[in-house]
């Protein structure tokens, strides 16, 4: 009973940041592995439980999806489904000790990422212009990374289309939304077909992050998205040191 108070609450919670600033699975991955569940379970069941506040996100968005010039829609989509399939069954190949191992690597990449990446944007993109196809390409990449772990893409796709040329943020986020939901789609479906979703836990955890998700926009009024920031980092930071010490 209490397992499943702090896996609602921790979801609640992941469902808040994730609709005002994300970094919910600093909160959703740590709390299944510390309630008992395997850490490669673990990353597959944070995964379909939070998979839904991704395309109740792109439908916030739906009034700002313009494909990207010279990108075709299809394109971008099914490298994000290749490459999603692909990080989930490396995921899926991993031995447990071995994921054991790179998980406060993991952590740590996702929190130096959140913690950075709208600071460095801007610069690099005043820099760096790329074209239609390294876009693919490095898009292919991060979704690999999202099938596998997936912490902090949405930060990396941003950057990603900062670098393209973009500068109209609800443009992007909208794109950013659809292609996280359509690769976490592909990634839930390998997971539940290969039986590595714990459903009890799951289930607890996708009901408390739907509703923190439908909570979000009304906390996003009454705290500064700075103050939020800081917190989700200061989580990151304590998630890693803590698997880092588990070892």
């Amino acid at each position: 009973m209490l397992a499943n108070l702090l896996l609602f609450a921790a979801a609640f919670a992941a469902g808040v940041m994730n609709a005002v600033a994300g970094g919910g699975s600093f909160l959703t991955f740590p709390a299944l592995v510390f309630t008992g569940v395997p850490s490669v379970i673990a990353n597959a069941s944070s995964t379909v439980a939070t998979f839904p506040g991704s395309f109740v996100s792109a439908w916030a968005y739906r009034r700002d999806f313009r494909p990207f010039d010279g990108i075709g829609m299809g394109a971008i989509l099914a490298v994000s489904l290749a490459g999603s399939v692909l990080g989930a069954l490396l995921l899926l190949l991993t031995p447990q000790r071995t994921f054991d191992a790179v998980i406060p690597w993991l952590l740590g990449l996702a929190t130096l990422l959140f913690a950075v990446g709208r600071q460095l944007t801007p610069r690099l993109a005043r820099l760096v212009r790329i074209g239609p196809s390294t876009v693919l390409a490095v898009q292919f990449l991060i979704a690999i990374y999202g099938g596998y772990f997936g912490g902090a893409i949405g930060i990396l796709m941003l950057a990603l289309f900062g670098l393209f040329g973009l500068d109209d943020i609800h443009r992007m986020n909208a794109m950013k939304t659809l292609l996280a939901g359509t690769l976490n789609a592909a990634a839930v479906v390998c997971f539940i077909i290969a039986g590595k979703v714990w459903w009890p836990q799951t289930l607890v955890m996708l009901v408390g992050a739907v509703l923190g998700g439908l909570a979000g926009p009304a906390a996003a009024k009454r705290m500064r998205q700075a103050h939020l920031r800081v917190a989700i980092i200061a989580i990151g930071v304590a998630m890693t040191i803590a698997f880092a010490l588990r070892r």
